[in-house]
């Protein structure tokens, strides 16, 4: 039997915290992709952007546009969210 994540029985409906890496936005920085912790509705920024800010949440969602899948940083495991993607709530700040 594989292991199962104990971390989504933590995944909840939440509400994103900004419409772009809500840390990287406060200081300018940019990012290359969106990710949304499903515990918290924290939104930060995936491994490939220069901080990293999504590393710091327990179970996060492909956010950019959703993706559908999440990932738990802990056990390192992805988690199938099949129809419990969260919706993008507007426009996602670019920078050129």
């Amino acid at each position: 039997m594989p292991f199962e994540c104990k971390h989504a029985e933590q995944i909840k409906d939440v509400t994103p915290s900004a419409l772009g890496c809500e840390d990287c936005l406060k200081t300018g920085s940019p990012w290359v992709h969106l990710r949304l912790c499903r515990t918290c509705g924290h939104v930060g920024c995936c491994d490939d952007s220069p901080n990293r800010h999504a590393t710091l949440h327990p179970v996060i969602e492909g956010y950019d546009p959703p993706e559908g899948w999440g990932w738990c940083y802990i056990h390192e495991l992805f988690i199938d969210l099949g129809d419990q993607t969260t919706p993008q709530r507007g426009p996602i700040p670019r920078f050129v």
